[in-house]
This record gives structure tokens, sequence and C-alpha cells, in this order.
């Protein structure tokens, strides 16, 4: 068996773990942390006073989230290690949630983009005003 260089296994780790590519777990992991309520659930627990939050408040904290997804989408966090969940055997039933530290890490990186989207909308939707008005003044190719 050749003996490889450390140049060699580190070029190897990088082939092995290309996001652009559809199969690879990196690409899949993108494509899960990109969903919106992924975003907004790691956001708001990121930005919970004591890091903890209930079922509940993360529901009234999320308008627009359903019931079914706020559940698959935490069962999706909690089994990548990214949300741990806590239940309290008390009536009714106690169910917190709270980022893990790698959670924690994630929500540094998702905070700013939720910070650069509502720092930048007014402009985007500017841009997005003039790119229709453009479109809609020009005549379709024929």
């Amino acid at each position: 068996m050749p003996t490889r260089t450390a140049a060699a296994r580190r070029a190897e780790a990088r082939a092995a773990y290309d996001a652009f590519l559809k199969e690879c777990p990196t690409s899949q992991l993108l494509a899960r942390i990109s969903d919106k309520w992924v975003g907004l659930i790691v956001s708001a627990l990121h930005e919970a006073d004591d890091a903890t939050l209930r079922y509940s408040e993360l529901g009234r904290r999320i308008p627009g989230v359903s019931q079914k997804m706020l559940t698959q989408t935490l069962r999706s966090l909690e089994r990548d290690g990214l949300v741990s969940r806590a239940v309290t055997p008390t009536v009714p039933l106690r169910v917190d949630y709270r980022l893990t530290p790698l959670g924690a890490d994630l929500a540094c990186l998702l905070s700013s983009v939720k910070l650069w989207a509502e720092t930048h909308f007014d402009e985007v939707a500017d841009h997005r005003a003039d790119y229709d008005a453009r479109a809609e003044a020009t005549p379709p190719a024929a």
C-alpha cells in the first residue's frame, strides 16, 4: 500500500466532502440548515432569555409555522445534534428545547444572516421593484 502525503490526504478529504455534489453529505446538511424553519427556530433559541424555550413558546415566537412543521423541524435538529430536548414529567408534560454547543455555533452564523436580511430588506425590495418595472417595460422576445 503506497504511502500518501498529508497534502494528498487533505485533498482526498476535500473531494470526499464537496458540497456542490448532490449526493455529498455536506450538500444534504446545507439543504437542511438553509430551510427557513431551521433558521427561525435556531435563531429563536439563540435569542431566548434563558437559552431555553418550550414547544408552545417556539410556536408563538415563529408565526406561520404549523405544529407539524415545528415538530418535524425540531426532531430533525435534535437528530442532527443541534438541539436538545428535555422532558419534565408534569401534568401537562413540559418539553424544553435548547441549542447544543454545535447548534449554538450554527446560531451565530444564522443570526448574522437574519440580521443581514432585516438590515437590507428595503434595499432588496427596491431592487425587486426596479427589476419588475424593467421586465414589464420590455416586450417579451418572440
